[in-house]
This record gives structure tokens, C-alpha cells and sequence, in this order.
């Protein structure tokens, strides 16, 4: 379930803010949006895998508090991170 090294260079450098940009708000919404989704797929199959559910409402906690964060420091970039992703409708 956990990211492939791969798969996390993709998703820094989609959405890094400059060139050395591993931690911004920016990245980090975007892995936990890709954790967020295979840990949902998991939970489709297992339904009974309860401590992994627990994780799941963890990760989507972080994620909302970045997301507050990223609208208040900038509306416009909010939007169209969310639009990026696909999240939030």
C-alpha cells in the first residue's frame, strides 16, 4: 500500500513550487491524496480491516488541515489544486 520511490518523484516533481521543492503544502496533499485513494481501494475489498480505516481517517485529517492552510495563505492556489486533484465535488 505504501508509495513506490517512483511514484513519489512523479507526484514531487508535478507539484513542486521550484526545483529542490520536496515538503511544501503543494507535495504533500498530493501524497497523501494518492494514499488516501489506494487505501480507500484496500477498504473496498477488506471491509472488516478496521485499523486500517483508522489510518485512512488520519490521513484525510492531515490532508484537510493542509488544505485549510494552503486556502488561507491563497485562495487561487486552492482552487486549483483541488481542481488538479479532484477532490472536494
Amino acid at each position: 500500500m505504501a508509495l513506490t520511490q517512483q511514484r513519489k518523484q512523479e507526484l514531487i516533481s508535478s507539484y513542486q513550487v521550484h526545483e529542490t521543492d520536496t515538503g511544501s503544502a503543494d507535495v504533500q496533499i498530493a501524497m497523501l491524496t494518492e494514499r488516501i485513494n489506494r487505501l480507500s481501494e484496500h477498504l473496498q475489498a477488506n471491509k472488516k480491516d478496521h485499523s486500517s480505516r483508522r489510518g485512512l481517517l488520519k490521513l484525510i485529517g492531515h490532508r484537510k488541515r493542509l488544505l485549510a492552510y494552503v486556502q488561507k495563505e491563497s485562495r487561487e492556489k486552492y482552487q486549483a489544486l483541488i481542481g488538479r486533484l479532484g477532490i472536494r465535488g
